[in-house]
């Protein structure tokens, strides 16, 4: 028996040997959309590549800060999803990489402008509008007015009944605190977040998680990307969604490969990939409502109509640019989050 074993651990290592020690394909993927839609993405590039993805999922800042952490020595090849800001930060840090793929002759406008205005670092793969959604009966229950523009959520009788995400974590709260600076001017914006502040209950980290609150009851309201707030009233919560009746901002969700990737040839294949309509039609199978960039992918008719809701001209380049976003954030840092509630 002791021979036996001694003669089969010979035959593993000579078979270790005459393959080369060779490793498995691999991609390590940031992702930062919903945590099924990053799984089935995984999951789908590994069963249609042989590929193996080791996926990672972060809110869209806490992974723009761990990108830049590990500048010196990448860990991530791929950053999938998330709000466009911070990609457009992280071209501009030179963080991530130039790459023109073959697939954008398939896509969107918006989608190549997001691309080409940062040097072809960062490519849009989805579109979707910001606003709000609330619990009816919560809303119900505690006798509130039904919301219906962005300034009604500074009435008194919602204090405490409000959730959003903190923006230095969430690129849906940016997308929020750049989209009201846009709409109503940057003095009149910073008194409307701080009167807002007043009625927070409470600031997640993640940009999806107010009305995921607000859809368990936990909430009354909830600020988030409309197709999150679609989610969960088609996964049959009481929940209306709202498009804000001054107008609102908008996400281009973006995906950037990251510079020094380890697995360059591999972030490549998935870059290509998720911009073909069979991989963006995989946003189906979880509810996920954005529009996605490529032209032929489909969008469901739950999804919010961009065509009929009143959309800012919202300042990508402005508003995604290093400089900025450290102004903005470090100003509702030091006269926002600080007052008392």
């Amino acid at each position: 028996m002791h021979r036996l074993t001694i003669a089969m651990a010979g035959s593993l290592i000579a078979l270790a040997a005459a393959t080369g020690g060779a490793e498995a394909a691999r991609l390590t993927l940031y992702c930062s959309a919903q945590e099924d839609w990053c799984q089935l993405m995984a999951r789908s590039f590994e069963e249609a590549t042989g590929i193996d993805v080791d996926m990672t999922r972060k809110s869209s800042g806490e992974t723009f800060a761990q990108v830049r952490a590990e500048a010196s020595n990448p860990k991530g090849d791929v950053w999938w999803g998330g709000t466009g800001d911070p990609h457009l930060q992280a071209a501009e840090e030179g963080l991530t990489e130039e790459y023109v793929s073959p697939m954008r002759d398939q896509l969107h406008d918006w989608a190549i402008r997001q691309a080409e205005s940062a040097g072809n670092r960062t490519i849009g793969i989805y579109s979707g509008a910001l606003g709000y959604g609330y619990n009816t009966e919560v809303l119900a229950a505690n006798n509130l007015p039904e919301p219906s523009c962005w300034k009604d959520l500074l009435k008194p009788e919602y204090k405490g009944h409000i959730q959003m995400a903190n923006p230095n974590s969430s690129g849906t709260a940016y997308t929020t605190l750049a989209t009201i600076v846009q709409l109503f001017g940057e003095d009149e914006g910073f008194e409307f977040m701080k009167g807002l502040h007043r009625n927070i209950n409470q600031y997640t980290k993640s940009g999806s998680a107010p009305i995921k609150a607000a859809a368990r009851g936990e909430t009354t309201i909830g600020i988030v990307f409309m197709h999150d707030a679609v989610a969960q009233a088609v996964a049959g919560f009481p929940i209306k969604v709202v498009a804000p009746c001054e107008g609102t901002g908008y996400e281009i969700g973006s995906m950037s490969i990251i510079k020094g990737a380890r697995n360059m040839e591999e972030a490549k294949k998935f870059y290509d990939w998720a911009l073909s309509a069979e991989a963006q039609n995989l946003a189906l199978q979880v509810n996920a409502f954005q529009v996605p960039s490529n032209r032929n992918a489909k969008t469901s008719d739950k999804a919010p109509d961009l065509s009929t809701i009143k959309l800012i001209d919202y300042d990508f380049k402005k508003y995604g640019s290093s400089d900025e976003r450290k102004r903005l954030l470090q100003k509702w840092d030091e006269e926002v989050s600080t007052l008392p509630q």
